[in-house]
Parts: structure tokens; sequence; C-alpha cells
């Protein structure tokens, strides 16, 4: 390189330390004629990871007098050193936090491998690794984490079931769900508060919200944080008014609503069509509680106004809000305008998430479709071009079902599964009942200018349509189907999955991007608002 910035020094410096190059790095350090606070971090936690404590204890003294503040993991290298010097890596509680340190720090692969080397483990050390994990989103690492706790002879504690609680969640495992709930219960874990909470959000995202109404019914103590639980779990569900009453209750027992409470009051009213009460809620909770709103409340009444057709006081709201607005509330509104059609509003509002974003896929797509719902198909081919000229790809649809606690993936025109073939004829089967029965195919969802068959074709095969065809063929008859999905459910296949619901007799929940929908008897719970 012709010129050196301290950017290309410091690269090389921790290039050096990971291939144990000590003498070669401090030679490029000395030699550096300006050094940042990035060029002291790196050779202070380069040293302490090799275990040189002394030098690095050195170096991080000199970096203090210089005026540079070290960062949380340089820091912590620091302490890490200082206790390996003190004698007091052996001591469990010191190695936990150590560890604990390390996982909040983002290095979960350095707090693992503290725990590891402990020469024995106990709840609160298990209890780390867990949670280091779900933060890291190792979800399916906390389930393996738990049964080896188990299998150890540990017996899990109250901060252990609302760890793999919530990895149930976020991973809506049902089964898996209830078996721990099961556990809960024979521990005697299952009446405290924060476990009760995990519970309610577990079987509210995993698609059954009887359970989670069961749940908070017999919860014998109820804080804020299970109340707003349960007021989430009915928005989640399209249960609007209920979300509401049971705020109403919560008022009654002199509980006041926080940030969160009412941040779920209001995504509840957004998806139900409750602008008004929406609009009320929002001005109660700066009016009469005092409470600041947050850019996340404000992104839930654009969604609210957007959906009743309000774009233009929806725009307005967001050129007027006291902070910044994101990519995120910008995006709310382009699918408002998708919904309701509104091209013009539509290029203007992607611009703005663009500017912020400029690699955001989701607006090129939710502006292809605007423009392909309207056969504007040389619009849809600019911004197809667009994409292509920004190397950016369509997030492909995903949708999973468990059975018999094993979960089974499906993308558009899955031909991976072992059931592939079996699964296109039934679902051909399946589409020509529907068909007898007055299903047309909604092919303006389909952003690709192709022929009817095509289209047609290409619709039977989503990924939410082959995950219900797999559990059909699969699920004694009558028992409810729970499919979850990683993108919002295109209007096609919630026009068919009423259908199929009504032809097979039984209930099929679909939990997408957005929400969850539950259909039976040729209806869905959302009643066509979404």
């Amino acid at each position: 390189m012709p010129t050196r910035n301290t950017m290309s020094c410091n690269i090389m410096i921790k290039a050096h330390l990971e291939m144990g190059s000590f003498e070669s790095a401090k030679k490029m350090f000395d030699e550096m004629p300006e050094r940042n606070v990035a060029t002291w971090n790196a050779m202070v936690t380069g040293l302490a990871k090799f275990e040189m404590n002394e030098e690095s204890l050195f170096l991080f003294s000199q970096m203090n007098e210089l005026g540079f503040m070290p960062d949380e993991y340089s820091l912590g290298r620091q302490v890490h050193a200082y206790v390996m010097k003190s004698g007091f890596e052996s001591n469990l509680v010191v190695t936990c936090s150590l560890a604990h340190m390390y996982i909040k720090a983002g290095s979960l692969s350095e707090g693992e491998r503290l725990i590891r080397l402990m020469p024995n483990c106990n709840v609160v050390a298990w209890n780390t690794l867990m949670s280091g994990k779900a933060q890291n989103g190792c979800f399916e690492g906390v389930l393996d984490q738990y049964c080896l706790m188990k299998k150890a002879g540990f017996r899990p504690d109250k901060i252990t079931f609302v760890t793999v609680i919530s990895s149930c969640s976020e991973l809506a495992t049902l089964g898996q769900g209830k078996q721990i709930h099961a556990e809960a219960i024979k521990a005697g874990a299952s009446s405290i508060v924060d476990v009760v909470s995990s519970l309610v959000s577990m079987y509210s995202r995993c698609g059954s919200l009887q359970d989670s109404v069961k749940a908070f019914s017999e919860g014998k103590q109820r804080d804020i944080v299970l109340w707003s639980s349960m007021i989430s779990a009915y928005g989640f569900h399209g249960q609007g008014e209920e979300a509401i009453k049971l705020f109403n209750g919560m008022e009654q027992e002199n509980l006041p609503g926080n940030e969160v409470t009412f941040l779920s009051l209001l995504y509840a009213c957004s998806h139900c069509g409750l602008k008004d009460k929406g609009l009320d809620f929002f001005e109660l909770m700066v009016q009469k509680y005092g409470l600041k709103a947050r850019l996340e409340h404000y992104n839930c009444v654009v969604d609210l106004l957007g959906r009743s057709g309000c774009l233009e006081d929806a725009e307005a709201m967001i050129r007027s809000m006291p902070m910044e607005p994101d990519a995120i509330i910008w995006k709310t509104l382009l699918s408002a305008c998708k919904i309701h059609k509104n091209a013009e509003m539509a290029k203007r509002v992607a611009k703005e998430v663009l500017r912020i974003d400029p690699q955001d896929s989701a607006s090129y797509i939710l502006l292809a479709n605007i423009h392909a719902s309207a056969n504007k198909w040389q619009d849809v081919s600019e911004v197809r071009k667009a994409m292509r000229g920004k190397m950016l790809k369509k997030e492909p649809g995903i949708s999973w079902v468990e059975i018999k606690n094993q979960v089974h993936q499906f993308c558009l025109d899955d031909k991976s599964h072992p059931q592939s073939a079996e699964i296109n004829r039934y679902l051909d089967e399946l589409t020509s009942e529907m068909k007898m029965r007055g299903y047309v195919p909604d092919t303006s969802s389909v952003t690709h200018d192709m022929d009817n068959e095509e289209k047609e074709y290409n619709l039977a095969h989503h990924s939410e349509k082959m995950a219900i065809a797999f559990a059909l063929m699969n699920c004694p008859e009558g028992m409810p189907i729970r499919v979850m999905k990683n993108l919002r459910v295109c209007s096609d296949c919630h026009v068919a999955i009423k259908y199929i619901s009504e032809i097979k007799n039984l209930e099929i929940v679909v939990r997408d991007a957005s929400r969850f929908h539950h259909f039976k008897d040729g209806t869905c719970s959302c009643g066509d608002y979404w």
C-alpha cells in the first residue's frame, strides 16, 4: 500500500495476533504514528487472549493514562487477566460472572469455553450458558443444553424455565413447550409470575391462544409484565376487543400501564381495524399516564391509519414526529400503499425507505407487487432491474409445521422433502376440489409476467399450502393444524386456506410475519383485515 492509515494497521495488528505473531504485532503497534481506541483494544485483548496477562495489564494501564476509554470487551479482558493473576479463576461465582460478561459483549464462544473448563458446574453456570445462547439466537442450542443439564442431574430453576420456554416460543415448537410446561409444574415453578409470563407468550406464539388464556387465568400473582403479555397475545391473534377488556381489568386492579402495555394495545387495535380506539389509547398513554411515545408506538399508529385507508394522515404523522423516522416506519406505510393500491404514494415512500436503507430488498418487492397488481409490467421490470443492479434478492417464503415433535420445513415448489411427490399430488386434488366449490386463484399476487396456467401453478405451490398439505396427509383426522411462515400470507393463500378449512372441517392456524390467522368453517379470525 502506498499509504497506510490507522484502520489498515489495526487490521494487520489483529491478524498478527490471531496468528500468534506477538513480536510482529508489537512492532507495527510501536511504529504507528497515530493510534485510536481500536488499536489499543486490539493489542490489549489480543495479548490477554493468549494469556500474556502481565503484558496486557501493562498496556491497559498505559491506555488509561493516555486517555483512551476501553470498550466493554477489552475491559472485560483485563478483569479476566487480573482474575487469573490473582488465582480466582476456579471460583464458580467469578467464572460465571466472567462468562456472562463475555456473552453480553457478544463473544458466546469465549463464555462457553470458560464454563466448559469449570471443574464443577452448578445451575447458575448452566443458566448462564443457556441465556447466552438465547441472547445470540441459538434457540436449538438452548434446548440441547437443557437436556444435557437434566442428564447431568441438575434441577432446573425459574431462570432455566423462563429461558427454555422463551426458546420454544422463538422456535414455535408447541410440543416441546407443553412438555417443558409439564416439567415446570412437576418442579413447582409453574406458578411463578416470570414463568407464567413466558408460558403465556410461548403458547401465543405457538398458535394456542386458549392455552395462553388458561396459563394467565391460573396465575396466582400478576404483575405488569404478565398483564402486558396477555394483552399482546390477544393482539397477536386479532382479538382486539379482548385486549381492550383486559386492559380495563388491569386498570381496575390499579396497575398502571407502561410503554409495553400500550404498544401491545396499539398493535391489537391496528390489526382489528379499531382506528378510533387506537388513537384514543395513544392519547391516553401520553396525556393521562405521561409516557413518552417511542418510535415503535408511532409505527403502530401509522399502521393503524394506513390499514384504515388514511394514507395521507399516516404520512403526515411520520413527517411530524419528534424523532427521525427509520426505514421500518416508512415500510409500514409502503405496506398500506400496497393494501390500498396507491402506486403514486408508494413510489414516494419507497424512495424514503431506500434513502435510509439502500439494500432493503423488501421495499423493492412491495413496489413490484403494487405495479404487478395494476398489470404495469414495465414498471415491475424496472424495479427488478434495479434489484439486480444492487445484487438484491427476494427473501424466500418459508413455512414450517411441527408433527410428532419434529419440525418440517417447506419453500416454494419444494422438491427436497421425502414426500414432495405425494404432497404435489395431494395439492392438485385439493385444488380441484376447491375450484369445484368456487375457488378462483388470485393471480394478481404473482409478480412475474407469465401466462395464467404458470401463475396458477406458482400459487398452488406456495410454502404454506405445501405445509398444510403435508400436515393433512400425516395428522389424525380433525386435529388442528398449526403452520408458521416467515413472510406475510398472500391474498391467494388466504382465500385458499379458508376453502381448505371448510372442506376438511378443521381449524388451521397460520402465523405469518405480522400476526396469527385462525381459519375455521371457511372464515378467518382476521375478518380479511390484515
